[in-house]
């Protein structure tokens, strides 16, 4: 499930996904993904999720199905952040109480069970208006083109990174 909220985050946006337990396998599988289709982005394991979220200088948004419904706190942490940095902390099973108390908001995409990855992938796209449709990769060896059908995977060159 970790890796599938990186590889969500990555794509829909995210520079970076910190993760409280180390796993270097992670980091490797991250980074491989990276290198093969670009960047920017870093994968970082064993962060204490207090000390990281006490020493952001951004807004803080917790994803959780208890919180605020999303289509009202998107204009909020839209001008609390004004383009600058958005921290989006997701859990697995059991979230710590002390996460509300730190976090800016605690938006909800679903006020019922759902997965992480999902909440992700939807508060990302919302935030960001579609953005990532847009985001170009910089530095892969392959791209994705796009098709109705099979699957198409062209090798760049130096020319097409740049």
């Amino acid at each position: 499930m970790t890796t599938h909220v990186c590889l969500t985050a990555r794509a829909l946006g995210a520079d970076a996904v910190w993760v409280v337990e180390k796993d270097s396998a992670l980091e490797r599988a991250v980074k491989g993904v990276v290198e093969r289709f670009g960047g920017p982005f870093a994968v970082k394991t064993g962060v204490g999720w207090r000390k990281a979220m006490e020493a952001f200088g951004g807004v803080k948004v917790h994803l959780t199905m208890y919180g605020e419904p999303l289509d009202k706190a998107l204009p909020k942490i839209r001008e609390a952040a004004k383009g600058g940095r958005v921290m989006v902390v997701v859990g697995a099973s059991k979230v710590p109480g002390e996460v509300y108390g730190l976090a800016d908001f605690n938006v909800a995409v679903a006020s019922q069970p759902h997965s992480e990855v999902a909440a992700l992938a939807v508060f990302l796209d919302r935030l960001g208006e579609g953005a990532w449709a847009r985001r170009k990769f910089k530095g892969g060896r392959v791209a994705i083109s796009p098709s109705a059908r099979g699957k198409v995977v062209v090798p760049l060159g130096a020319a097409e990174e740049e």
